[in-house]
């Protein structure tokens, strides 16, 4: 669903472990890193975009994880000109987004990437909290420090 603006909307997951480490997938056939991320669709309430999402691209269920907090205020960014798909109506020129956090509540091997025809992430690791603001690409980096900086008092 694209806003008037032209944002997708969209839901963004952080997923924590006991030891405070953050859930990190690798793209598809790509390089770049990053959060399990989707769109909302029309009429669909962020939870359940956000429960849909986190079994398409993680394969975790409702039951394996603890919502712990969600952003207060919806966060954006600009794809860069090269990703703006022209040919496409609406056109869409970024991603408006609110973020959970979540703690997984089962082991790792609750995790398949596998669980939808077109996985999203390809490999998938742990790191530690700050990791993802200086590895995820440029044009997501602000939305990342934003989000992680909201979340920081609530990982423990």
């Amino acid at each position: 669903m694209i806003d008037l603006y032209g944002f997708r909307l969209n839901v963004g997951i952080v997923i924590a472990n006991n030891e405070q480490k953050l859930f990190w997938g690798k793209r598809m056939n790509q390089k770049s890193w990053q959060f399990p991320q989707g769109g909302i669709k029309h009429g669909e309430k962020l939870e359940d975009a956000m429960y849909r999402e986190l079994h398409e691209e993680v394969g975790l269920k409702p039951e394996d994880v603890e919502i712990i907090s969600q952003t207060q205020n919806w966060l954006t960014y600009k794809l860069p000109p090269y990703l703006i798909r022209k040919n496409k109506q609406p056109i869409c020129i970024g991603q408006r987004q609110k973020w959970f956090l979540l703690k997984i509540a089962s082991s790792d091997s609750a995790i398949n990437l596998t669980e939808c025809a077109k996985p999203e992430f390809d490999y998938w690791k742990w790191v530690d909290y700050w990791y993802p603001i200086h590895n995820v690409v440029s044009f997501k980096r602000q939305v990342y420090k934003n989000v992680l900086n909201e979340f920081r008092s609530k990982i423990n």
